[in-house]
């Protein structure tokens, strides 16, 4: 008996040691669209940018849960470039998949080059340039390998571009040349509409096949990306269909519950699927955390849930629960990244001694030309004439805001010379809507300024301005994000912070005011403002810390 007690325990032990939490999302902030695939062991993920460079972050991890960035697709001015787009241009809804020892992207450039396919035989990269598909009409491409032959899917036009009501789309499919990357014999409609089109379903995108068992299934999101989003699914035996709708979708969606639930995830669809550790199928998806109604500055975010599999072979996404989950257990052991956090509560340091984390985004070029790194100074960088209310490649270097609660801050080293050079910190959500807290002079005294962006004069308005008094050329800068609202603050001397203002409407940086696909940035930023400058501002570090809820 007792051999029999101590056979249980030590089963007990490992059961238990091999559990892992998932904490959702497990990409918070600007990370929407996200595509995954699994190599051996090895799972790689990647997001959409839209017009933010390097283009197309690829993470790598083991475990589901830790997730560590290690490089990007497009990343050379060879590759492309978004000079003269809005902020929600560029790329849209990359996906990525892998066969006989090449990955492959296929993405969307949606004002220039259309549809294209890039790949490497590291997802590290380098990546090689687009390879364009004229005949590919449409958004959201992705690949399916099928045996000997490949097929790429993709949301594209109603029927001879006939649209029976507003949002009519198709998903389509051509067969794949794999040598010559470009589609060969005719093109396919595999839905039309959606899963019933005598609903007027709208916006079927971002599609999906995989196989199982002896169907095919394909898998894409309904409803457009806001609080309808949901996902569906389809299947048959032929590839080409007819695509049979499963009679019970969607099998994800939270547009049914109520709105005014506590902590809610919404807008979720988007997913993609995989096999876990374990062997059982999981999804990957998008969703937004509203801090009010669907009000949310942190962009659309990756999140994790559990796939089960009905008796008569239907995948049904968080089949346990109707609310999505903040947080579930897996029985496989956790694999930690040397990487930064990219879910929960966590704080960082970036210090830019002699490189640029991964993570930090520009706008629309390649070009760096204005920064420089050292140990002594930090991240320096030249204030360009152009400014972030500009549809160019102003001097702005920009971390994703990843907390509904978050707190950043710089030490600046800058003496305006005039007062069209202004230099410090943003929250940036698009052209016109942002908010920056700068150092600058005015009537020959240096200020701290602070402004918040206009669309309708196409300019920035000064808020609030305060004189400086120490005659040291350094400046601390803290923003702090509050749910609805931020406070921006200034040092001359390091903790010695003064309020410059309080409570400005954070609604302003959401997307149900900004519009567009993408997330709030924080961003170190200089600028002479439509002028010639050989200034320079240097800042030291740039500390950030984000919780989840207000604690």
């Amino acid at each position: 008996m007792r051999k029999y007690y101590l056979l249980f325990a030590l089963m007990w032990i490992a059961t238990t040691q091999a559990q892992t939490i998932i904490n959702n999302p497990i990409l918070s902030g600007f990370y929407p669209d996200p595509s995954i695939v699994k190599v051996g062991t090895d799972y790689y993920l990647v997001n959409s940018t839209f017009v933010y460079l390097p283009g197309i972050p690829v993470f790598h991890s083991k475990d589901l849960k830790n997730w560590k960035q290690i490089g990007s697709v497009v990343t050379r001015p060879a590759q492309m470039d978004f000079m003269g787009e809005q902020v929600s241009r560029g790329l849209f809804a990359p996906a990525i998949s892998y066969y006989d020892g090449l990955f492959y992207i296929t993405c969307t450039d949606i004002d220039h080059d259309g549809n294209f396919i890039m790949t490497a035989k590291n997802p590290a990269g380098p990546w090689s340039n687009p390879i364009l598909l004229p005949k590919v009409k449409g958004i959201d491409p992705s690949l399916f390998f099928d045996e000997d032959k490949a097929y790429i899917i993709y949301n594209s036009d109603a029927p001879e571009r006939k649209p029976l009501y507003d949002g009519h789309r198709t998903i389509r499919m051509y067969e794949l040349d794999k040598e010559n990357f470009s589609v060969k014999g005719e093109e396919t409609i595999l839905v039309n509409g959606g899963v019933d089109i005598s609903t007027k379903p709208v916006w079927i995108e971002g599609p999906h096949i995989y196989k199982r068992n002896d169907y095919y299934y394909l898998c894409a999101a309904e409803g457009g990306t806001s609080v309808n989003h949901s996902q569906v699914i389809l299947r048959s035996k032929n590839v080409r269909g007819p695509y049979i709708p499963y009679d019970k979708n969607p099998i994800l969606t939270q547009r049914h519950l109520d709105p005014n639930r506590k902590n809610p995830i919404t807008s979720a669809g988007h997913a993609d699927l995989v096999e876990g550790p374990d062997g059982n199928t999981y999804a990957i998806f998008l969703a937004v955390r509203p801090y009010e109604g669907n009000y949310y500055n942190t962009g659309r975010e990756t999140f994790l849930a559990p796939v089960k599999w009905t008796a008569d072979g239907w995948p049904i996404i968080n089949p346990d629960h109707q609310e999505i989950q903040y947080q579930f257990t897996v029985n496989w052991p956790e694999v930690k990244q040397n990487a930064t956090p990219q879910s929960g509560a966590f704080t960082y340091r970036h210090t830019f001694k002699d490189t640029l984390d991964y993570s930090f985004l520009f706008l629309r070029s390649h070009d760096k030309s204005w920064l420089k790194l050292s140990a002594q100074k930090g991240l320096t960088l030249q204030l360009k004439p152009e400014t972030c209310m500009d549809f160019s490649n102003p001097a702005f270097v920009g971390k994703r805001q990843q907390h509904a609660f978050a707190t950043v801050v710089t030490e600046m080293d800058f003496k305006a010379a005039k007062e069209n050079e202004k230099a410090g910190l943003l929250i940036f959500q698009n052209e016109f809507h942002f908010y920056y807290i700068s150092k600058s002079v005015a009537n020959g005294s240096p200020v701290i300024q602070l402004f918040k962006g206009n669309k309708a004069s196409k300019s920035m308005d000064l808020l609030q301005e305060q004189k400086l008094t120490a005659t040291n050329t350094k400046v601390w800068l803290k923003i702090e994000a509050k749910g609805a609202s931020y406070d921006f603050s200034y040092a001359q001397q390091s903790q010695k912070w003064k309020i410059l203002a309080s409570n400005l409407d954070g609604k302003y940086l959401s997307t149900q005011q900004a519009g567009g696909f993408v997330g709030a940035l924080f961003a170190l930023y200089a600028s002479a403002n439509g002028k010639a400058s050989t200034n320079t501002a240097s800042f030291k570090y740039l500390d950030y810390e984000g919780v989840d809820l207000k604690q």
